[in-house]
């Protein structure tokens, strides 16, 4: 599995029991503590492993660090946050890789395992299933929010506390259950990867807005107009195969393709078993949501938000 299909990362199969898992992501900054942002890069770059059904087992650090611009502490403290979330994860720092760059940059390469019959793609969603996503969206507008210094205190612990928790949790409690597609929410917009799913599976889906769970003021903030210009770009390219209830307010739809850091994961399984999974996770001190169904079989899969 690799450039055949936008995945969320490559397989290899090894053996009968086992395959490899590969991915690389890294981030500028998206706060301006360092440690807060090694942590959300880690927990970024492991998301995609946990994705696609497997277990981070090696990590290995990118850098891109401007020596002359900023002190070494800075480096330090990224690298200590992104450690912490290796820790967590279970996986090992096994290297990495550093460059004198003018534009900080911070990331893992990530590789997991996974038996070969259970790894989960966003190509297999079947009709009649519910769509679950783990994390609340609404990361890009805080950013932008954050940057107009707008955000209170408390809109930024929700943020940063969202986006570096590992999907480690919700990765683990689908091997209780019969998972069909799965994907991490990027850098698309929870309408594009929700897409992604729809075209790979060849069925459209439908979301009820009112049911996505937002950051705390995120409405508030993209109706200020604080909404970062990746959020455009995919509404702009992921439109053509959207159908949009014009009742809904524009904020609410904006923040549909509002590109995610390090969001959750976005599930389709069997109805009969979602709230038994949404229970499930609060049993580890998390929430699902339950935000739609998979609808029709599709020549190109459409999305449709009501």
């Amino acid at each position: 599995m690799g450039l055949d299909s936008p995945d969320d990362a490559g397989v290899y199969k090894l053996n009968e029991e086992t395959a490899l898992i590969q991915t690389l992501d890294f981030l500028t900054p998206v706060t301006d503590s360092p440690y807060e942002f090694g942590m959300i890069a880690a927990a970024n770059s492991l998301s995609d492993v946990y994705a696609m059904g497997g277990e981070p087992i090696t990590v290995m650090n990118i850098v891109c660090f401007p020596s002359c611009d900023l002190p070494e502490e800075v480096l330090a403290e990224t690298l200590r946050g992104g450690l912490d979330k290796i820790h967590e994860s279970g996986a090992t720092l096994v290297g990495g890789h550093s460059v004198d760059d003018p534009e900080f940059k911070y990331g893992l390469s990530v590789t997991g395992i996974v038996n070969p019959d259970k790894v989960l793609t966003n190509t297999g969603a079947q009709k009649g299933d519910a769509v679950i996503l783990t994390k609340p969206i609404g990361t890009g507008v805080m950013a932008t929010a954050i940057k107009a210094r707008l955000a209170s205190k408390e809109n930024i612990e929700e943020a940063v506390a969202v986006m570096s928790m590992l999907n480690k949790g919700a990765a683990g409690i689908m091997k209780e259950y019969t998972i069909h597609s799965c994907t991490d929410v990027t850098g698309f917009g929870l309408a594009g990867h929700l897409l992604e799913m729809a075209k790979g599976s060849r069925k459209d889906i439908l979301i009820h807005t009112e049911k996505v769970p937002l950051l705390k003021n995120a409405l508030d903030f993209a109706n200020m107009g604080l909404v970062p210009a990746g959020a455009h770009k995919n509404r702009k390219f992921f439109e053509p195969l959207t159908r949009i209830d014009p009742a809904l307010d524009r904020a609410a739809v904006d923040l549909m393709f509002d590109p995610q850091t390090s969001g959750g994961l976005l599930i389709s399984l069997d109805k009969n078993q979602a709230r038994a999974f949404v229970e499930k996770m609060k049993t580890i001190g998390q929430e699902a949501w339950i935000i739609g169904e998979i609808k029709d079989e599709s020549i190109t899969g459409f999305l449709q938000l009501i």
